[in-house]
């Protein structure tokens, strides 16, 4: 089914690229998102790796949704992306937003179109399982479902939601496609444990892939006024109207996440299948991941990031991410982080690198934004 009426050229990706990745502070900040750092020590940075991940799935077919303060760096970074394809969010508004006007404009200009949606800031690999996925996803898609790739746990996580799926479902192209039975938030760790035990529990990664058409449907459906905004800027988004009315009506639409806009509702009326990836995944929540992204280079027990970072380490172990010409030595120091950057400098250790964002909370209400 590769030939010219297979779902596979009807697909088009979108990549969000949005949120600051505040438990990655100060290297991620509001003007300089994690997507836009290589934290994997790979050569390239997350929103690069995202799409050439995509290409050979999607060719030029994708659109990029970022806030209107990255375009220079997202359009450095992507000097391939048509400016018809960078869709710009004056302010943040949470991914039914976001996922959903790229919906819009899609359903716009072909209503047959199969759209995946895959954040810019996760680190995947191999890409070439990941591809596989995606095409099962897609073919099943094409059945007439919202899909969601699912994640097999690696371990009894309470960082993730997790998707619990049900009987097989038999599409062509697709032999791992299952339905879903709901959509459950993060676990306790002994909750979790019970998911893992049962194996009929996968990592929600956020990754969707649906024909627009029933990704408006229910947004419709569940959130009409956001529907309603959205398909205002979209009529206008390949005219020269574009600006004058997503300026106007992009500030009025409702926060949501497009989990509980759509995912959650289109799970109960049993619209949602999900597909299963093997491939590695990980969202780079906190420095702690950076630890197991291991193809930085490391000096003893230490995995070092940043161009020109000069550490000695006699007996230690932990993470290094250097932005500075600094030299940082470690002495008999267990499971360290330390993020040195020009003007701010965090030394936490791996098992409170969740609590950054804590500090930026504080930073923020106390009003040294000049760091943030």
């Amino acid at each position: 089914m590769t030939g010219q009426d297979s779902p596979l050229n009807r697909f088009f990706a979108v990549i969000p690229a949005g949120g600051t990745g505040t438990r990655l502070w100060p290297l991620s900040r509001a003007a300089a998102p994690k997507f836009l750092h290589d934290l994997t020590g790979s050569g390239s940075t997350l929103l690069r790796s995202t799409y050439d991940r995509l290409e050979p799935l999607a060719g030029s077919r994708v659109l990029v949704v970022t806030g209107e303060a990255h375009r220079t760096a997202v359009c450095r970074q992507l000097p391939e992306l048509r400016d018809a394809d960078l869709v710009l969010e004056s302010e943040p508004k949470d991914s039914g937003a976001a996922i959903g006007l790229a919906a819009a404009i899609l359903h716009r200009r072909d209503p047959d179109i199969i759209m995946g949606s895959f954040a810019a800031d996760q680190v995947i690999s191999p890409d070439q399982l990941f591809q596989e996925t995606v095409r099962e996803a897609i073919y099943t898609a094409a059945q007439g479902k919202i899909v969601t790739i699912g994640i097999k746990p690696t371990h009894p996580s309470t960082g993730f939601g997790y998707i619990r799926s049900g009987g097989e479902l038999d599409v062509d192209g697709a032999p791992n496609a299952h339905a879903v039975v709901e959509f459950v938030e993060k676990p306790s760790e002994e909750v979790a444990q019970k998911y893992l035990e049962t194996g009929d529990y996968v990592w929600n990664a956020g990754m969707f892939v649906a024909p627009v058409s029933l990704m408006l449907k229910h947004l419709e459906a569940n959130q009409p006024e956001l529907f309603a905004g959205l398909q205002e800027i979209a009529a206008a988004w390949d005219t020269p109207r574009r600006a004058h009315v997503t300026a106007r009506v992009w500030p009025t639409l409702p926060k949501i996440a497009i989990d509980y806009a759509v995912a959650e509702p289109a799970a109960a009326a049993g619209d949602v299948a999900v597909v299963p990836g093997t491939f590695t995944w990980d969202d780079v929540g906190d420095f702690a991941a950076i630890g197991r992204l291991n193809s930085a280079k490391e000096v003893d027990e230490v995995t070092v990031l940043g161009e020109g970072a000069r550490v000695f380490t006699e007996n230690a172990s932990g993470v290094v991410v250097s932005d500075t010409k600094r030299v940082i030595a470690l002495i008999g120091i267990k499971d360290v982080v330390i993020v040195d950057t020009p003007d701010a400098l965090l030394v936490t250790t791996k098992q409170h690198a969740q609590r950054v964002k804590g500090a930026v909370d504080a930073l923020k209400a106390s009003g040294d934004t000049d760091v943030l």
